[in-house]
Formats: structure tokens, sequence, C-alpha cells
């Protein structure tokens, strides 16, 4: 079986809390809708950044909002490079799976999707707000 990255980024409007969880569930729950396959027991690691005007709190709570409780995730900051795009949460999700590469969905969401104009999803929308608060019931 391989490692497979699952790239990801969002933006969000403010530095809040409420703003970053919501942002990265909405990001989380995309990427998982956009893998159907994708488990979080296969997923062998999460790894969050995010800019420099972003503490409030930190995106990986959100992953453990939606029951990613076994899945080992850290945070850590984004390299402030100038002209970055600000408020970014990004994430790197190490996928143990035996798809290609070339089978891997990779989610930018809002703004984000200048990171990558090239990965930009064509055939999933976001997850609306009222599917994630079931979810995170």
């Amino acid at each position: 079986m391989s490692v497979r990255g699952i790239r990801g980024a969002t933006v969000v409007d403010a530095n809040r809390k409420e703003d970053i969880l919501a942002a990265t569930r909405e990001l989380l729950l995309t990427i998982l809708q956009a893998n159907p396959t994708l488990r979080p027991e296969d997923i062998g690691a999460a790894t969050f950044t995010v800019t420099d005007d972003l503490d409030a709190t930190y995106p990986a709570l959100a992953a453990r909002q939606l029951g990613w409780m076994q899945v080992p995730l850290i945070c850590g900051r984004e390299i402030p490079v100038p002209g970055g795009l600000p408020r970014c949460i990004r994430v790197m999700i190490y996928w143990n799976t035996d798809l290609p590469q070339s089978d891997i969905c990779h989610v930018y969401l809002r703004e984000a999707v200048s990171l990558r104009p090239d990965l930009a999803l064509r055939d999933v929308s976001p997850v609306e707000e009222m599917e994630m608060e079931e979810v995170v019931k």
C-alpha cells in the first residue's frame, strides 16, 4: 500500500475561532466528498498550517470535531512569503491507499483556488453549512 498526499486550502474572513473551525470543517468535509473512499482510519497523519494572521485556534480541532480522534494531527505556521495569500489555512493529509496519485482529488476553496487553479474542483461543491452541522453533531 502506498501513502498519498491530499492537499487542500481555504481562507477565512477574520481571525475568529468559529471562522477558523467552520472553514476547516468545510475543507475537510469537501476533501472527504471529493475522495469518497477516504476514511479517517486510513489516514496516517494530517498537517495543518496557517498564515501568521491566524492564531485564534488550532485548525486541527476541526478534525477532532469531525471524529478524527485516532488520526495524528499537528499545526504549524506557513512561511510568511511577501505577497502570500492572507488568512489561509492549508492541510496535507497522508492517506494510506492503493489509488494512484492521479486519482487523488485535492481541494482548494474560496480565494485559495488562486494557489492551485489547475487543481480547482470541477465536480465537487463545498459542503453546505447545514451538512457540516449535522456531521459535527
